[in-house]
């Protein structure tokens, strides 16, 4: 991934925090077949270094990836950035467009695990992350026991042991104040929430750096 310095996340507990926001990344792959990609949701064991998900048994991607190298892509909440909200327009008209975006990508090795107990604990690891919240939280024990084993007679495990992770936050840090200051005023304007939560983005950046 192509990361100029303005944008480059460099602190772990930083790039910890988005992989912890994410979450929901896009598994990619190269084997002798060529690229194949899956979409699922990781829990990021920042201690251990390693992400762990699980997929559909029928899903090809075991047996087309084997154990290999594998990217992990994770992308946050996007805006597109009119050049109307730099007041630097009005002065001298060199604004172009752009897109707001963060972004993480992982490199690591890729493994399998069907072991049922795994599964079970990677299950109530995953289910406990998003369900903690909630007022009533849902708990994998919920469901009855055989329905359970059935479910997770359904999956496969994997584990990518993290060797690299780069981290983007592209939130208009090269522009100066004013111009940075009129995106947050027209993205937090506007209809879409995940502009507004762009914007939001934007504000915690500012304060940061």
């Amino acid at each position: 991934m192509y990361v100029p310095e303005a944008f480059a996340v460099t602190d772990e507990g930083e790039s910890a925090a988005l992989l912890e926001r994410l979450a929901f990344g896009c598994l990619v792959t190269h084997g002798p077949d060529g690229l194949f990609a899956s979409h699922l949701p990781f829990v990021h064991d920042a201690e251990r270094r390693v992400l762990a998900g699980h997929l559909a048994r029928a899903n090809p991607h075991r047996s087309r990836a084997r154990e290999t190298e594998a990217l992990v892509i994770f992308q946050g909440p996007n805006a597109y950035v009119s050049p109307s909200f730099y007041p630097s327009k009005v002065k001298h008209g060199r604004v172009v467009p752009t897109w707001n975006y963060e972004a993480v990508h992982v490199k690591g090795q890729l493994s399998w695990n069907e072991d049922p107990a795994w599964l079970r604990a990677h299950l109530n690891a995953l289910t406990n992350r998003f369900e903690e919240s909630r007022a009533k939280p849902w708990a994998v024990e919920d469901a009855p026991a055989e329905y359970l084993d059935r479910m997770i007679g359904g999956v496969v495990g994997l584990e990518i042991a993290v060797d690299d992770v780069q981290a983007k936050r592209k939130l208009s840090q090269n522009r100066d104040d004013p111009d940075r200051l009129g995106v947050i005023a027209g993205l937090s304007a506007s209809d879409s929430a995940t502009d507004r939560t762009v914007a939001a983005a934007m504000n915690d950046v500012g304060v940061k750096r």
